[in-house]
């Protein structure tokens, strides 16, 4: 039998990381990823936008196991943030 997309195998003890998009705050807005790297590190905002989630984050306050999609210039491109 053919396994279907919508069949969810659960691991004991296994946790799946958790995805989200983000842009930066403030009506910011980078050019390249080094620029986004570097506001990341220096601890600056970045809102999330998310079917179910929503707020600002920052280097200090995203969860471990959240993997950070931050889209910039002009949303075009993406920098992944693990």
């Amino acid at each position: 039998m053919q396994k279907r997309y919508t069949d969810i195998i659960f691991v004991k003890g296994a946790k799946m990381p958790r995805y989200a998009s983000a842009v930066p705050a403030y009506s910011h807005d980078y050019k390249t990823q080094k620029e986004v790297l570097a506001a990341w590190n220096e601890g600056k905002d970045f809102l999330i936008l998310d079917m179910f989630l929503s707020g600002y984050v920052n280097k200090d306050d995203k969860p471990k196991d959240m993997v950070l999609n931050i889209r910039y210039r002009n949303r075009t491109r993406v920098c992944v943030v693990k």
